[in-house]
């Protein structure tokens, strides 16, 4: 299974859906890209900026991460220049109908290349991409109905 940023911090950090994704992700092979050495550590700190969390939450998230990568819960998929490549395919073949952003693409792109299914993603523009590519998703419908 794939884990798209946004997964990754309601699994590090408590939000509403962080429960049914404890549970529905329990036991499962976690990847993502290298992207998220980088996403996740600013989505922490702009949680700390907005008062959603505090630096200690944000600390014990950042650690928590960490750990998921050092003990082989999570396994980070490489970024190179075929993944770049693939993202601007994935961009092309997505316009106009669904307006990609760079890191959506990146994402998708190294989901599709690791062959890691599902992608797990509550981001509806990165969900339509998946479709558009026949990349299967998890949940399968948005919004999320808890």
């Amino acid at each position: 299974m794939y884990l798209d940023m946004g997964i990754l911090v309601k699994l590090l950090t408590p939000e509403s859906e962080t429960a049914f994704f404890d549970r529905e992700l329990q036991g499962q092979p976690l990847t993502t890209s290298e992207l998220a050495l980088v996403e996740v550590r600013t989505a922490l700190c702009g949680k700390e900026r907005a008062a959603r969390v505090t630096a200690a939450q944000r600390e014990r998230a950042e650690a928590k991460f960490a750990e998921m990568i050092a003990e082989g819960i999570l396994q980070l998929f490489e970024l190179n220049h075929r993944t770049l490549r693939k993202a601007a395919q994935i961009v092309q073949h997505c316009r106009p109908a669904v307006p990609l952003r760079a890191l959506d693409a990146l994402h998708l792109a190294a989901c599709d290349m690791a062959q890691e299914f599902p992608l797990c993603t509550t981001d509806a523009r990165m969900h339509d991409g998946a479709r558009l590519i026949a990349v299967p998703v998890f949940p399968e419908k948005l919004p999320l109905k808890i």
